[in-house]
């Protein structure tokens, strides 16, 4: 429903949406983030049973804040709720609940932006550092690099009307974890090339479901 509603189109290249062996990986999908969209598009974009063992990461002052917006958090999406608030404010970490999820057997869908752009600039701010903590500590988990195109448009952000438009979110190779003496610095760089690099892959293929 929520790709039919977007008119958003999955496409995978360089990855496949199941291991070789037909197995579901534990992953996390890291997306550049235009809107509120992001995450269940991203979430939407996955074939079963991939989409049933991801759990997109998202800010609780947006996805809390009425019952309409806890149900589909927490009924719908089992979205991974962080308090910005107070990870500002050094109060909680998050990244023990997000470990948590992965060694459960449960990818993650996050933004490592931290927040949405604006307008009609297509730039991905420098990512915050908290998917470099999460591939340190689960070197096994396969990083898979999403970027999102025309999201900013069909719900601008300020809006609560969808605009019908065509959208594509597409799915990269694996990025490696951070290497021996690759510093965090470094690391996000690498990330965020890595999403940015799929903006001139507009052709890439469809994957069928």
């Amino acid at each position: 429903m929520i790709r039919v509603l977007t008119g958003a189109q999955a496409r995978w290249t360089g990855v496949d949406p199941v291991g070789p062996d037909g197995a579901v990986r534990v992953r996390v999908y890291f997306a550049n983030h235009r809107s509120h969209l992001d995450g269940p598009v991203v979430w939407a974009s996955l074939p079963e049973p991939v989409r049933s063992r991801a759990r997109p990461v998202a800010a609780a002052d947006t996805w809390d804040r009425t019952p309409l917006h806890r149900f589909l958090a927490r009924r719908v999406f089992r979205a991974v709720l962080i308090d910005r608030h107070r990870v500002t404010a050094h109060e909680a970490n998050p990244l023990a609940s997000l470990g948590a999820v992965l060694d459960g057997g449960d990818s993650l869908i996050l933004f490592p932006e931290g927040t949405r752009g604006g307008g009609d600039d297509p730039a991905v701010a420098p990512f915050k550092p908290g998917l470099f903590h999460l591939a340190r500590r689960h070197p096994g988990v396969e990083l898979v690099p999403v970027y999102l195109e025309n999201l900013n448009r069909i719900l601008p952000k300020g809006d609560l009307l969808v605009v019908p438009l065509m959208a594509s979110v597409t799915f990269g190779p694996p990025l490696a974890p951070p290497g021996d003496g690759e510093d965090r610095a470094t690391f996000l760089a690498r990330a965020q090339r890595a999403v940015t690099a799929m903006e001139r892959w507009g052709g890439a293929r469809p994957h069928p479901e």
